[in-house]
């Protein structure tokens, strides 16, 4: 059975004057998937969620959401989208209850109170259920913006950004009902400049860089063509060997890094050293990081095509 297309893009662009936020991006998220969207600053994210919101107009190409077009089906398109946006955004005459109940109206949803109840439990708002918004802390009216973007249960979730700048409960909780909302099947878009919670949640990544997908594939794989497991080792005595010296690598501080390809290899680096009558004062096994993968996308010729 073919998996469904949940967001499509298809030969996006969009100029700001001379400014290219979106430089031809094409994209396909199936149902169901927990996709990463990735890039610095100014690359077009934030720009590329715009349109598929229907904020920002394209000046070619298409968007889609679970098959609506988001220009020519615009309701439907909307209906079936969320998304937490990076601002904090809300009225400050309502309370956390009201702002939610407002904004099941605006879906056209009645008796959706047993749903803000679990929205407002699973994000722990229940204690400031009926305080006015105005009063709450950034944390908690980010809480806020989060149940805002799920209270007309969409299929598909965009979190732009959606950790930014909150503390390690709120962190924690989310991404626990994230993960819940996936498994019963949200397809999940995430955004985030923390990269170990992108390499932790999404099967599939793509990386932005001024206006174009400059790389598109698994974690999995973008992690094994882009970065290696290391051994990382600081000597307390002695020299490395030379067959180690040869693949490794200075890092600050005085250690090493040297490439290795499953632990066997690490039981015979520690076989050398001894042999060498070297004293190693700290070991450590890496494993690949998606941050080193990412820098090293953005640094390459931009003329390298994805996916690697």
């Amino acid at each position: 059975m073919t998996a469904r297309v949940a967001v499509e893009a298809r030969a996006v662009r969009k100029r700001y004057g001379a400014v290219r936020a979106l430089d031809g991006v094409t994209l396909a998220v199936e149902e169901g998937e927990f996709f990463g969207l990735l890039g610095p600053n100014g690359a077009g994210k934030t720009t590329l969620i715009s349109a598929l919101a229907g904020l920002a107009i394209p000046d070619s190409g298409t968007l889609a959401v679970m098959g609506h077009d988001v220009r020519a089906d615009y309701r439907q398109a909307r209906r079936s989208l969320g998304i937490v946006p990076q601002e904090i955004v809300f009225d400050p005459f309502f309370t956390v209850r009201e702002t939610l109940e407002f904004q099941s109206g605006y879906f056209g949803l009645r008796d959706n109170g047993a749903w803000v109840d679990e929205l407002l439990d699973r994000l722990g708002l229940v204690p400031k259920a009926d305080a006015n918004m105005r009063s709450l802390s950034g944390g908690m009216k980010r809480r806020v913006m989060v149940a805002q973007a799920l209270v007309h249960r969409p299929p598909v979730i965009v979190l732009d950004e959606p950790t930014a700048g909150v503390d390690v409960e709120l962190r924690q909780a989310l991404w626990a009902f994230v993960k819940d909302l996936n498994q019963a099947g949200h397809t999940i878009i995430l955004t985030t400049h923390y990269l170990e919670e992108a390499q932790q949640l999404c099967a599939r990544i793509a990386m932005m860089k001024e206006g174009r997908i400059v790389a598109l594939d698994s974690t999995a794989r973008l992690l094994a063509s882009f970065s290696e497991r290391v051994l990382r080792v600081k000597l307390a005595r002695g020299t490395l060997p030379g067959a180690l010296l040869a693949d490794a690598a200075p890092e600050a501080g005085g250690g090493w890094r040297i490439p290795i390809a499953d632990m066997a290899h690490v039981e015979r680096s520690l076989a050398q050293l001894r042999e060498a009558g070297a004293a190693v004062e700290s070991l450590e096994v890496a494993e690949p990081e998606l941050e080193e993968v990412f820098v090293r996308i953005m640094r390459r010729d931009d003329a390298v095509p994805f996916p690697p």
